[in-house]
């Protein structure tokens, strides 16, 4: 690598998910032009469908998306090279997302397919423990066919201590859990925020004045608004994730670095929607085609924003303009297989 280098991972689904990726794929990004060389698979593990980095410490965490669900953590070298530090089972099936506490402490993991939520105590070296709780959610929600159970769809702690917020599709709802940092386990506070019914709320976004938040609803296409308060969420407005026509099955959601724009990555029309965030509620100012159908997951790092489209088989790169935040296509879309995440 020089100066104008760094490495990023991108996780993918495998042949136990019915995808061709081999593990986790590594990629030298430049800086200035943002541009993606692929180094080849630097870790092979089943499945490893979302990835986080610990916040000090040269360490990635992957979920393995299978039906015993498993997280994988590996130490980051020289080059994006991956040296395995321990495998740990979630507790429940289809673990699909993963963050790491602000202190770098503990290990949160969202079991998509059976609705908990599992902590782990990380090691000095970041190396996860015991699982320390496993919270599962009851209930169903207005969708027989998605919301038969619990599906918690992602874990977000918060950057300034307050709650861990857990997003779970198949109840329609959003739980707060404070972490009794000494045993390890999750304390529910009241009252868990319940969505419209049949949304399958599926990512939120926090703003960076941390007052803020907004969050994706994968069945039913919208982007709700929610004031952050001490005693809970509260619905300020909702909105169409996309105006497009056709089906509009939204997936990551994330505000832009400087706090002025949100950004939604639509499966099914195939777009990244932008709205401005200066009024009361979202205004979409753009929605640009990622070149393909089901832009799974996005990163916005830089200038640039990198598009993980599961079923193209492909990181879409845009430069991200600094004045309106529409991004711009820049380059040709960059071959990976069956990319579910990247992390830079």
């Amino acid at each position: 690598m020089t100066g104008q280098d760094v490495i990023v991972h991108i996780g993918g689904y495998t042949a136990e998910t019915d995808g061709r990726a081999e593990g986790i794929v590594a990629a030298r990004r430049d800086l200035a032009t943002g541009a993606l060389t692929p180094l080849g698979t630097v870790a092979v593990t089943p499945s490893p469908s979302f990835l986080v980095r610990h916040p000090a410490l040269p360490v990635l965490y992957a979920v393995n998306e299978l039906a015993e669900g498993q997280v994988s953590a590996f130490r980051v070298g020289p080059g994006g090279d991956l040296d395995p530090l321990g495998v740990r089972p979630t507790g429940g099936a289809e673990p699909c997302h993963l963050a790491v506490a602000p202190d770098g402490r503990h290990l949160f993991v969202a079991n998509y397919g059976g609705g908990s939520v599992a902590v782990f105590p990380l090691g000095a070296d970041g190396t996860p423990g015991e699982r320390s709780d496993l919270v599962r959610h009851e209930g169903h929600g207005a969708d027989p066919e998605r919301q038969e159970h619990a599906h918690c769809h992602m874990v977000s702690p918060d950057p300034d201590g307050g709650p861990l917020l857990a997003v779970d599709l198949g109840t329609d709802s959003v739980y707060r859990y404070d972490l009794d940092a000494a045993s390890g386990r999750l304390v529910p506070r009241a009252p868990r925020l319940r969505t419209p019914a049949g949304a399958g709320p599926r990512h939120l976004a926090r703003h960076p004045d941390g007052r803020r938040c907004w969050l994706v609803g994968e069945l039913d296409g919208t982007v709700t608004a929610y004031d952050l308060t001490p005693d809970g969420l509260h619905q300020r407005v909702r909105v169409d994730a996309s105006g497009r026509v056709g089906h509009v099955q939204p997936s990551e959601v994330a505000v832009g670095p400087d706090g002025r724009f949100l950004y939604v990555g639509n499966r099914g029309v195939g777009t990244v929607a932008v709205f401005a965030l200066a009024g009361v509620a979202p205004e979409l100012v753009a929605e640009v085609d990622t070149g393909g159908e089901w832009p799974r997951h996005f990163v916005m790092t830089g200038e640039h924003l990198y598009v993980a489209d599961e079923r193209a088989g492909m990181i879409r790169i845009f430069r991200v303009d600094p004045g309106t935040g529409v991004p711009e296509p820049v380059g040709e879309p960059v071959p990976v297989a069956s990319p579910t995440c990247i992390r830079p």
